[in-house]
């Protein structure tokens, strides 16, 4: 399973890193994503949730 934010879909992001001499390759951004317990359904569960989701009160932890 792709690590993808469990509530605002956040995942690894894509561009490219650009040299002082303009060379141009591949490279990743990954979210801020952080494992932690949270209610879901009712139920605690262990998923991956960004940490502005976090910070911004979207999630409440168990």
């Amino acid at each position: 399973m792709a690590r993808r934010c469990f509530i605002t879909g956040k995942k690894t992001s894509f561009g490219n890193h650009v040299s002082h001499a303009n060379n141009r390759t591949r490279r990743t951004w990954g979210a801020n994503l952080q494992k932690v317990r949270i209610l879901v359904n009712g139920k605690p569960k262990r998923v991956y949730v960004s940490a502005r989701a976090l910070k911004s009160g979207k999630v409440t932890r168990v």
